[in-house]
């Protein structure tokens, strides 16, 4: 008779497969959702598109979620791919973090991940940011969210289709000292509202380049995929200060000084005034390089002054804004422990102000808090598509004034200027195949 080759009896067989069927199972307390683990079936499986430096700050800002689990990053930089994972696998103690290289492959491939992170630059923004929602992923997307009216227009329409949640990186939308001040607008404490002051960047200028850096000899692919880099963008010869944070100042890249800050304080502005919906009607032209002290006016009435104020007149700290009323004015930045206000006694009601909006409108001070639990109950955001696109419509139409150098009028229903074809034509950009929206 032949021998078994595993040497092992029916019998034997038997007897182990009974033990074995017999033996408890030890399965981790976490599948279960215990000792404050969240089970496998209510975590939000997240990944990366393009996360740099600000990425960074934003990963390291969702990874303690304990309903987060981040799986996978891309990059068309190989070094910032590899610095991702590396990030992430710390956290988990182990090395499963996957590394993409091309959006399109890692939205298709990626079927599991239910939400995305875009860090890019700000040209890579929105169209990241409509190609993760095709692909049915959530968003959050860091600021400035468009380069164009087009752009913004583009994100709205796909969220909307897609039924996709998205939130802008407006942070200051979801922390203590900002929501006091918008509630003390909005509840009149302040009197009728006049004037709101919006902090934009102290450097670089409305007017940005139009010229590119000297060609330098293009790396390995696999390195960087330049092509892949510029993606919407004209093609450009390749030069490393670009992959190092150089594109800002350059039309093809960036938001200019304006969008730089403003991307944060005109949504907070037009949030604190009920202006959410809309975008500013009138822009009036000042001749200096960044647009300091132009005044945009709103349908209610409320004029919004643009403010590099460098000798923190109004505020100070970064990305400030100022509400300004018949019965007195607010003020807040970053790094201040509480507002500034016009009258001590403002402050009496802060706690309850900031405790009161919560209650009524169930939002955490947590702005990744608010997005993970918008992706899971599927209401709006705090910083929604049209919280974004709008106020960003007030950021391009503030600089296409400082372009052409004429005041101008908009309509916000129409989402074009009055009369304006010049004005009008810069509302888009042409896009590079075949990184087409």
């Amino acid at each position: 008779m032949q021998k078994n080759k595993t040497n092992l009896s029916r019998r034997a067989f038997l007897k182990r497969t009974a033990a074995w069927l017999t033996a408890p199972c030890i399965v981790p307390a976490s599948v279960f959702g215990r000792n404050g683990a969240v089970p496998p079936s209510e975590r939000i499986i997240l990944g990366g598109i393009g996360i740099g430096n600000r990425g960074s700050h934003d990963l390291r800002w969702m990874l303690p979620e304990a309903d987060v689990q981040f799986v996978a990053t891309c990059d068309p930089q190989r070094s910032r791919a590899e610095a991702v994972k590396q990030i992430v696998d710390t956290r988990y103690g182990n090395k499963d973090c996957v590394i993409y290289h091309d959006t399109r492959e890692f939205l298709a491939e990626r079927t599991d991940i239910d939400a995305v992170l875009v860090t890019t630059g700000d040209r890579w923004h929105a169209f990241a940011s409509i190609l993760a929602m095709r692909a049915g992923k959530d968003v959050y997307s860091e600021k400035p969210s468009s380069m164009t009216v087009a752009e913004g227009q583009g994100v709205v329409d796909t969220a909307r289709r897609y039924r996709r949640i998205y939130q802008t990186g407006t942070q200051r939308l979801s922390e203590g000292n900002f929501t006091f001040c918008n509630e003390m607008l909005r509840l009149g404490r302040l009197g009728d509202v006049h004037t709101v002051r919006a902090h934009i960047a102290p450097w670089d200028a409305a007017e940005m380049r139009h010229d590119w850096l000297p060609a330098e000899p293009l790396p390995p692919k696999e390195e960087v995929d330049w092509d892949a880099w510029l993606g919407p963008c004209p093609w450009r010869p390749y030069n490393s200060s670009y992959t190092r944070g150089g594109w800002r100042g350059f039309y093809d890249f960036h938001t200019s000084c304006i969008g730089e800050w403003g991307a944060h304080t005109f949504a907070q502005c037009q949030v604190g005034m009920g202006a959410a919906d809309t975008s500013a009607i009138e822009y009036k032209y000042v001749n200096n390089e960044s647009g300091d002290k132009m005044e945009t006016l709103f349908a209610n009435g409320i004029k919004m002054i643009l403010e590099r104020d460098m000798d923190n007149k109004y505020f100070h700290g970064s990305c400030a804004i100022r509400y300004e009323g018949t019965e007195g004015w607010v003020a807040v930045g970053d790094g201040y422990s509480k507002p500034d206000v016009s009258n001590p006694a403002m402050l009496d009601d802060f706690r309850k102000l900031v405790y009161d909006y919560q209650a009524r409108t169930g939002r955490p001070m947590s702005h990744v808090r608010d997005f993970l639990d918008c992706v899971k109950s599927r209401r709006q955001p705090v910083a929604n598509p049209v919280v974004m696109h709008r106020s960003m419509t007030t950021v391009h139409a503030a600089n296409i004034c400082m372009w052409l150098k004429r005041d101008l009028k908009f309509d916000p229903v129409k989402e074009e200027f009055i009369n304006d074809p010049q004005a009008n034509r810069f509302r888009s950009r042409a896009m590079r195949e075949p990184w087409i929206i």
